[in-house]
């Protein structure tokens, strides 16, 4: 059973009164209503994020219509002349020079003009091993140069996957282990659509 709290006594109540009498104030010269308020310590606002702009749509032509807002360039792939000029000389220089000035004959050459990119990747290894098995040097590849609109054109009319794949084919295994070099041909092998592919020995 809790026990009942009892109040101050009598005797409690002068005792406390006499104490309280004898204090003596710490600042005797201040009311309490002079005492200054604390200033309220404020955050300044935060910044609003400004709000996010809208991605520009991009135009995608399908059976002549126009679908979407302004055009942009969508390309996540350089241009096969370019990827294919920064690759780094690995055959000897004079052959070099003669091949690109389109002096050198190739040995064999394949077209893979109409095919899709599921049949033309086993064909292209088939035909690189083969040629490599017969001890060729020099291959021409013919691509075709793709639809038109040039290599700065958008994803939808960009030159062909052809093109734009065959120098990824070729450095992938298991043909990067005999191709030694690959560049654009010469006009009068082909040109823009066509690549020599040079074989190790």
């Amino acid at each position: 059973m809790a026990r009942k709290r009892r109040g101050l006594s009598a005797e409690d109540k002068a005792l406390w009164s006499r104490v309280a009498a004898s204090a003596v104030p710490m600042h005797p010269a201040r009311k309490p209503d002079d005492l200054p308020l604390p200033e309220p310590t404020l955050k300044p606002p935060r910044p609003m994020a400004p709000p996010p702009s809208p991605l520009p749509l991009a135009e995608l032509r399908i059976g002549g219509r126009t679908l979407g807002g302004p055009a942009i360039r969508i390309d996540l792939s350089p241009a096969p002349p370019q990827t294919v000029h920064a690759q780094p000389l690995r055959m000897d220089h004079k052959t070099h020079r003669q091949m690109t000035r389109g002096k050198l004959a190739p040995e064999a050459r394949i077209d893979l003009h109409g095919m899709t990119l599921n049949i033309a990747q086993p064909v292209l290894t088939r035909f690189i091993l083969q040629a490599r098995a017969e001890g060729r040097r020099l291959v021409l590849v013919i691509t075709g140069k793709g639809r038109e609109g040039g290599p700065d054109a958008p994803l939808p009319v960009r030159p062909g996957a052809l093109r734009h794949n065959v120098p990824h084919w070729l450095h992938m295994p298991p043909l990067n282990q005999v191709v030694l070099q690959i560049r654009p041909a010469h006009r009068r092998h082909g040109g823009e659509g066509a690549y020599y592919v040079y074989l190790r020995r």
